[in-house]
C-alpha cells in the first residue's frame, strides 16, 4: 500500500475542511474593506456600469456587468489583470502556465503586479490593483493566493500582528511540507493556482512551496517567465515579495522597482530599486518592520481605504 493511500485513511475528509477555510476567507474580505480601498473600486466600477459581488450567488446567473470578486468562488487563487481604462476592467486568470502563455503572445504584456496583506481575497487585491493602476495608468496584476489549512493555522498564532513571525514560521518550519507528508489531500485545498505555476514543487503528491507561501511562488514563477519590472506590496505581502526576490537569479533584478507601502523590508538585493513607505501612525506597520527603515516616512496609518482618516494614498504614493 503507497503511503499516500494509507495517510488517506487518517485525514479529514474535505467536506470538512472546506467550510473552515471558507469561514475564514469570509472574515478576511470583511477585513479588506478595512485596510483597502474598496470604496474607490466600487464607485468606479458603478460608474463604468459595473457591480461588484462579494458572496457566492449560488444557482443563480451572474449578469454581465458583474464582477465576483467572492472569497466563496475563489478559494483556490486567482490572477487579476486590473485596467481602470479598458472594459472588462477586471479580468480573472485561474491558471498561471495559461497566463503566462497568453502575456508571452501579448502585444504589451502586464508589467507591473502587486500582493496585498495576510489572508487577503481577490476584493483587497482588486482594490489595491485599482489604485496603482490608477496611479501608474497602465494595467496591473493582482496576485491572490489561494488560503490553505497552512495559512489558517498561521493567522491564527498572529498572522495580523506578526508578519514577521507568520513569515518566518511558513519558510522555515515548513508548515506546508508537514501537512503534504501527513495530510496530503488536505494539504492540496486552497493551492490550485500556486500548483499551477511552472516548476511547481510536491512533496508526497501535495503541493509545497518553493519561497516560502503561494503568493511568493506565483510571483517567482511569473517573473522568470514575463518581464515585470514593478512590485508593489502591501503588509504582509511586501514579505511575500522579498522572498520571491531572493529566490531569483541575481541578473534577474537589475532594474526592478520595488515598492512596499506599510511594511519596509531589507534592501539587500543589488540591481533591485527600492521605494519603501510608512506611516508615522502606523503601529501595525512599524512593529513588523523587523528594524528595517522606510525610504519616506508620511502622516497616515496602515490602511489605504480613502474614506477613513490618516489612510494611505496607494493611487498617489506609487506615481510619485
Amino acid at each position: 500500500m503507497s503511503s499516500t493511500g494509507s495517510l488517506a485513511d487518517y485525514e479529514l475528509p474535505p467536506i470538512f475542511v472546506k467550510p473552515a477555510l471558507g469561514a475564514c476567507r469570509l472574515f478576511n474580505t470583511g477585513l479588506d474593506w478595512l485596510f483597502y480601498d474598496v470604496p474607490t473600486l466600487s464607485r468606479a466600477l458603478l460608474g463604468h456600469g459595473d457591480e461588484i459581488v462579494t458572496s457566492d450567488p449560488g444557482n443563480a446567473p451572474v449578469p454581465k456587468d458583474v464582477i465576483d470578486l467572492s472569497a466563496d468562488t475563489d478559494p483556490e487563487g486567482s490572477l487579476l489583470v486590473v485596467d481602470p481604462t479598458t472594459p472588462p476592467y477586471v479580468t480573472v486568470w485561474k491558471d498561471v502556465t495559461a497566463f503566462i502563455a497568453s502575456q508571452k503572445a501579448a502585444a504589451e504584456p502586464v508589467t507591473v503586479a502587486t500582493i496585498t496583506g495576510v489572508g487577503s481575497s481577490a476584493l483587497g487585491a482588486a482594490a489595491l490593483a485599482w489604485n496603482v493602476a490608477t496611479g501608474l495608468r497602465r494595467p496591473v496584476l493582482a496576485i491572490v493566493p489561494g488560503y490553505g489549512v497552512a495559512d489558517a493555522v498561521l493567522q491564527g498564532l498572529g498572522g495580523w500582528f506578526g508578519f514577521g513571525l507568520y513569515d518566518a514560521l511558513h519558510t522555515k518550519s515548513h508548515l506546508q511540507d508537514f501537512l503534504a507528508l501527513t495530510q496530503p489531500t488536505t494539504a492540496a485545498i486552497g493551492r490550485g493556482l500556486s500548483a499551477s505555476a511552472p516548476g511547481h514543487r510536491t512533496l508526497n503528491d501535495a503541493p509545497v512551496f518553493r519561497t516560502g507561501c503561494g503568493s511568493s511562488d506565483v510571483l517567482h514563477a511569473l517573473m522568470e517567465a514575463l518581464p515585470i519590472d514593478c512590485v508593489v506590496g502591501h503588509s504582509k505581502g511586501a514579505l511575500s515579495i522579498f522572498n520571491a526576490l531572493h529566490a531569483l537569479p541575481k541578473d534577474r533584478l537589475g532594474g526592478v522597482k520595488v515598492v512596499t507601502l506599510g511594511c519596509p523590508i531589507a534592501e539587500d538585493l543589488a540591481g533591485a530599486e527600492y521605494h519603501q513607505v510608512l506611516g508615522r501612525f502606523d503601529a501595525l506597520g512599524a512593529l513588523n518592520a523587523w528594524g528595517n527603515l522606510p525610504n519616506a516616512w508620511v502622516d497616515t496609518g496602515h490602511s489605504t481605504n480613502s474614506v477613513l482618516p490618516l489612510s494611505l494614498n496607494a493611487e498617489q504614493l506609487v506615481a510619485e
